[in-house]
């Protein structure tokens, strides 16, 4: 096992743009608390790993409220701003309770006494701070949801062997949404309105009674006391697009939005609007939605990706942007940037370029950077997004941008499956899971090819989750089109990768597959890498989280040893997190270990 060194210590100033863009200080778009909104929440990298800080407003106060070696990013805010709730897993596990601390600083205590570890399936909490809404996974029992009241013994309100998950809690807290696959369809939820007794006040399932798979996925109750609406997202046009529903009546009120990309939606804190965010083609825009004129007013912001956006009590917006070019920032539209973190500036990149190719399932879009300048052919990268229900956008990373500064051209594929291209291409990718991606990552690298971008005998493919672990199928099931493969935190052996890996992706791979890998074992063994790895021909680069229950370690030793008896040239990296580590030093030593491979088995 190459264990890659030390980090890097070095004085700023000697930095490479590469590792600068890693260490440059983050910030995410601060979460605020409803009903004390100079109280914000928002996650870091200031000390060189990722944690939740406390932000005050008013005194413009800043406090570090969690310390753990790996980092913590999953947090919210209580609406009566009094309490910090964070999850705490075991080194990346991602099993483990919610606990709690003041605002203002203290210790730290269990959020929710009596509830036993488990995957987190959704939270909600209520304005007054007293009572939670716990959605729970575990391999034993599937979902459960759990109501917690100060004081009280959780009780538990829902239960169903296949996945589930909060959606959010009414104004007054009389009425919880939930979002639920009891139809056994992962990809595609319904809804279910209960009662805090657990009673069901209403349902909503797009599912049945035709012969398209179509889901919701809950946005959010108004922000009234005594309202009913939900505001929901639906796909009954062939993509993402929000509604308002009245639990009580049963009346839909679809906004019918003249945009052709995927929509989503917030309320506005008085309820009387909404805040759009719109994704098209791998960009992304925003929108005020007036509920009562039924009137759409664009928000001016700059080409690119919008991360994230929130409407703030006076009216303002505020919004996570950046482009492939520009890195990240919390802008205002009241004016400036919300959050910015002192230390070095974060250097810029290179800015994407739009390509469109004909594959075998219709246009195919691709980002292109390449070194400034620079002329093909080059040495090129292929990364492949996960997800697989996910898409690249013209966002800034620094992940491409290291490749890049090396003299790379690297390419981004929103391949079949990817979200952002409307409902069909998403679902496209079912029972020939993986097969279908790779034909249109093959359709893109002629193009690269034949167009002089790529050089055909310097191809990399990589990528993580999904993306690693379509780097294997592909190495595997394209031995001549690639010169090396980079694969990170993948799936190598489909079956033990299903047997190990946590419930809810359970789920997921019997809709993607049809079945369980007793039920339809002739799908898991045609899109499992394991499956071809006799036929890997190109050196090939594996990194792993021993702790990750999304894509297990043990699969992964599994095509590993597969490698080794054949002898084939490999390299594997093993490191104490989960899926990922928000260690920076671990990152920057990750990808410099990445970069150090490419140099080594690439021809000059």
């Amino acid at each position: 096992m190459n264990d890659g060194g030390t980090p890097n210590t070095q004085h700023t100033a000697d930095m490479p743009d590469w590792e600068k863009r890693f260490r440059a200080p983050r910030v995410s778009l601060p979460d605020w608390a409803e009903d004390a909104p100079d109280h914000s929440l928002f996650v870091s990298n200031a000390t060189g790993t990722y944690e939740l800080y406390a932000w005050d407003r008013a005194t413009g106060e800043q406090r570090q409220a969690t310390d753990r070696p790996n980092g913590t990013t999953d947090g919210v805010l209580s609406p009566d701003g009094a309490w910090i709730w964070w999850f705490d897993d075991k080194d990346g596990d991602e099993f483990g309770i919610w606990r709690r601390q003041p605002f203002t600083g203290g210790p730290d205590e269990p959020a929710v006494p009596g509830l036993d570890p488990s995957y987190p399936a959704g939270l909600a909490l209520s304005r007054d701070g007293r009572t939670a809404v716990v959605g729970r996974s575990t391999d034993e029992e599937g979902t459960t949801i759990h109501l917690a009241r100060a004081g009280a013994d959780p009780v538990e309100i829902y239960r169903h062997r296949e996945s589930a998950g909060v959606g959010d809690l009414s104004h007054d807290g009389s009425l919880i949404a939930v979002e639920h696959t009891e139809h056994g369809d992962a990809m595609h939820a319904a809804l279910r309105v209960l009662r805090p007794d657990g009673t069901t006040v209403a349902e909503l399932d797009d599912t049945k009674g035709g012969t398209e798979e179509l889901g919701l996925e809950v946005l959010g109750f108004a922000p009234v006391d005594g309202d009913t609406r939900l505001l929901i997202g639906h796909q009954r046009r062939g993509r993402w697009e929000p509604l308002v529903w009245d639990v009580a009546t049963g009346e839909e009120t679809d906004l019918a939005l003249d945009l052709p990309g995927d929509v989503s939606a917030e309320w506005y804190p008085d309820g009387s609007a909404l805040l759009i965010v719109h994704g098209f083609e791998a960009r992304s825009e925003l929108f005020r939605y007036d509920v009562a004129a039924r009137e759409l007013t664009r928000i001016p912001t700059p080409p690119g990706t919008v991360s994230g956006a929130t409407a703030r009590p006076d009216g303002s917006v505020e919004y996570l942007w950046s482009s492939a070019a520009e890195p990240p920032a919390v802008r205002s539209t009241a004016g400036g940037v919300v959050l910015d973190p002192p230390g070095m500036a974060c250097p810029a990149s290179v800015p994407v370029e739009d390509v469109w190719v004909e594959g075998p399932g219709g246009r195919i879009h691709a980002l292109v950077q390449k070194p400034a300048g620079a002329t093909g052919p080059l040495p090129t990268v292929f990364d492949l997004h996960g997800g697989p229900t996910w898409h690249d956008s013209d966002s800034f990373a620094a992940g491409p941008a290291a490749w890049v500064d090396h003299g790379y051209a690297v390419v981004r594929i929103n391949y079949r499956g990817s979200t952002g291209y409307g409902r069909a291409w998403t679902d496209a990718l079912k029972h020939r899971v993986g097969l279908i991606e790779l034909e249109d990552v093959a359709a893109v690298r002629d193009w690269a090819v034949s167009s002089g971008l790529a050089d055909p005998a310097r191809l990399v493919l990589t990528g993580a989750s999904w993306g690693g672990y379509l780097t294997l199928l592909g190495v595997g099931t394209q031995p001549e089109a690639w010169a090396l493969g980079i694969a990170v935190v993948p799936v190598a052996d489909y079956v033990t990768a299903y047997h190990d890996e946590m419930e809810s992706l359970k789920a997921m791979d019997r809709t993607l597959l049809g079945g369980t890998p007793e039920e339809v074992p002739e799908r898991f063994e045609a899109s499992s890498p394991l499956t071809y790895v006799d036929q890997v021909k190109a050196p090939v680069y594996i990194s792993a989280g021993v702790n990750d229950p999304r894509c297990p370690i043990r699969q992964i030793d599994n095509y590993v040893k597969r490698l080794e008896t054949r002898g084939a040239v490999h390299e594997v990296y093993r490191y104490d997190a989960g899926h990922g580590s928000l260690v920076v030093d671990e990152r920057i030593k990750q990808v410099r270990l990445e970069l150090q491979f490419a140099a080594r088995h690439l021809p000059a």
